[in-house]
């Protein structure tokens, strides 16, 4: 009993001294508290901005680099086809072939594909428009990008050593009513269709040869393009300078 009053006492004096028995932390624990907390920082990179000067004008500004090479007549392909960028696409085209249509327009592309209708608006303007559209696989050109890569000026469509190309069928889908489906399935035939033509009378393969061949994922060199017709030349590259 005067061991329990006792240690009772201890703990009444502990407490209004404000001291508070604890167990010491663990080492980890100790080292992990005694680290300051970093906040991390994410830095967005934007699109990269150079300085031009306008002729006439008595300084340079600061433009994104697209805007840049829309001034040397290049435009550059390297994401997804949708309705807004086949639009940003077809205005820049129209707008240098206006301005100049004697002068060629380069279209580089590393792109995996995208919306047929959309690729189609783009393919229709390069045909359209005077203006010479020299087209250059940089990477990738898959699907629908291979398409427009091929669609270029004959004598123009080029291909860096190490980008490939990738050809397929295109695809859809549909939901709704049975009939909604019959139509947006048969939609999907008649785009078929006119793309193996397509690519038949510019790549000069028969159409039977281009249906099989865009049955699955087909890829190729940049040298197995060439031959195949989707590209007339192979741009040398020197690797040792």
């Amino acid at each position: 009993m005067i061991r329990r009053r006792a240690a009772l006492l201890l703990a009444a004096a502990a407490s209004v001294a404000g001291f508070t028995p604890a167990r010491p932390l663990p080492a980890a624990a100790r080292v992990h508290a005694d680290k300051p907390r970093q906040s991390v920082v994410m830095m967005p990179i934007g699109v990269p901005k150079v300085a031009y000067r306008v002729p006439g004008a008595p300084s340079a500004d600061w433009i994104d680099i697209y805007n840049r090479l829309y001034r040397e007549r290049i435009i550059f392909l390297g994401q997804e086809i949708d309705d807004e960028l086949a639009n940003q696409i077809i205005g820049v085209m129209l707008y240098l072939d206006s301005e100049d249509s004697t002068k060629p327009i380069y279209l580089y592309i590393n792109c995996p594909g995208g919306s047929v209708i959309a690729g189609l608006a783009i393919f229709d303007t390069m045909n359209h428009i005077k203006s010479r559209v020299v087209t250059i696989n940089v990477g990738l050109s898959a699907s629908m990008a291979s398409f427009l890569l091929c669609g270029g000026t004959k004598g123009s469509r080029l291909a860096l050593p190490n980008s490939r190309v990738m050809i397929h069928q295109p695809m859809g889908g549909a939901q709704g009513q049975a009939e909604d489906i019959k139509v947006e399935a048969a939609q999907i035939v008649r785009i078929k269709e006119n793309l193996v033509k397509l690519y038949s009378m510019m790549t000069g393969q028969t159409t039977d040869q281009i249906i099989k061949d865009l049955d699955r994922d087909n890829f190729m060199s940049a040298q197995e393009a060439c031959s195949y017709g989707i590209v007339d030349k192979v741009i040398d590259v020197d690797y040792t300078k």
